[in-house]
């Protein structure tokens, strides 16, 4: 998959300036959080990918898997 590549590629490129935005850089802290908000938009990404995969998935009868059957409504006993 290749947004996941692209999320670990993000990932090792924010290693450097968290590093030195630890160690009081304020430029490298604001490059940071700019990659972190990338980050986390690639692996919002992937989740849709994912959840569109799975409702495309056909159930065990060849019916979607995301509605289950509703038993059918019993009368009322005497």
């Amino acid at each position: 998959m290749q947004e996941f590549e692209t999320l670990k590629r993000l990932v090792i490129e924010a290693e450097d300036d968290i590093s030195k935005a630890k160690g009081g850089n304020k430029a490298a802290g604001t490059r940071a959080r700019k990659k972190m908000q990338e980050i986390k938009d690639a692996a919002q990404g992937i989740r849709k990918k994912i959840l569109e995969g799975r409702e495309e998935e056909p159930g065990p009868a060849g019916s979607p898997t995301a509605t289950p059957a509703t038993p059918p409504a019993t009368p009322p006993q005497p």
